[in-house]
């Protein structure tokens, strides 16, 4: 139920939250009015607004991939470069599953959320595709309690735990899809975050270290112990860090190749586990 202020009450939004910064001052007040159940909550929700929390923590949610996500206060905001990430994990999916009318003869798919946050990509991942076993990990507890709210109607599992640490050991060596969006924000360039991430989001997602490759390097050292064979892992990063990371993913013996989204300013690095592994890869 909306609040359904009057035509000048709404301008008086747009105004106060264009004044506050807000560079889509319009239709952030169209998704505040629409969210307010009544004119009280309306104004708190502007004066939470007006005052620098993400618009995505005052409504509650956000748009990721088509669907609406549950956001709660302090866990990381998905992205929509971010929406790359799922594309990605989705091509190859689909790409070495085979046909469609195959689904219900194969057995269900592991996809691996790390660094989970609010579950969006996990979330995103089941709504795109065929039987797919989710578990998802997150070292910070508000962001799987938020996570769950999110993929538990999908039957996934939600874990809180630094990395592979809380997975079931039995799913090491048949994780079909392994995605991480890992903080990759080197230390020193947090302050030049807008302040909405800095004062609003934990740092914890977002400082992946000096070359902010830290976080990274540990999830990419790990997988090959968890993918199956032809198994695929996919990390957000940035064009600059590509090359590193490339690198790191060749290094721990995966065949690694780097997609890109001028549109969405997104970059992605994929390591495949090859079919075969030899004991030297590891």
């Amino acid at each position: 139920m909306s609040a359904s202020p009057s035509p000048r009450p709404r301008s008086a939004i747009v105004t106060r939250l264009r004044d506050a910064g807000c560079v889509f001052a319009d239709d952030e007040a169209r998704l505040l009015v629409s969210a307010a159940r009544t004119p009280a909550d309306l104004a708190v929700m502007v004066d939470r607004r007006a005052a620098g929390l993400p618009l995505e923590h005052v409504l509650g949610w956000a748009e990721f991939c088509g669907l609406r996500v549950a956001v709660d206060p302090g866990v990381f905001i998905p992205r929509r470069r971010t929406e790359f990430l799922v594309r990605q994990a989705t091509a190859l999916f689909r790409r070495t599953a085979g046909p469609a009318d195959q689904a219900l003869a194969r057995p269900r798919a592991v996809v691996v959320d790390l660094c989970c946050g609010s579950g969006a990509v996990g979330a995103a991942l089941v709504a795109a595709l065929d039987r797919v076993a989710l578990y998802a990990v997150d070292i910070d507890p508000a962001a799987v309690r938020c996570a769950r709210r999110n993929i538990d109607a999908a039957g996934a599992q939600a874990y809180v735990g630094d990395l592979y640490q809380p997975l079931p050991a039995a799913l090491r060596g048949r994780v079909d899809v392994l995605v991480a969006n890992a903080p990759y924000v080197p230390t020193e360039a947090i302050r030049l975050l807008p302040p909405e991430a800095r004062m609003h989001e934990p740092r914890m997602a977002l400082d992946g270290g000096a070359d902010g490759l830290d976080v990274l390097r540990r999830v990419i050292a790990a997988a090959p112990l968890w993918l199956a064979p032809g198994g695929h892992l996919l990390v957000e990063t940035s064009e600059r860090q590509a090359p590193q990371t490339v690198d790191t993913v060749a290094r721990n013996g995966l065949i690694p190749r780097v997609a890109g989204s001028g549109e969405l300013n997104a970059t992605v690095v994929i390591g495949t586990r090859p079919a075969t592994w030899s004991t030297s890869a590891s």
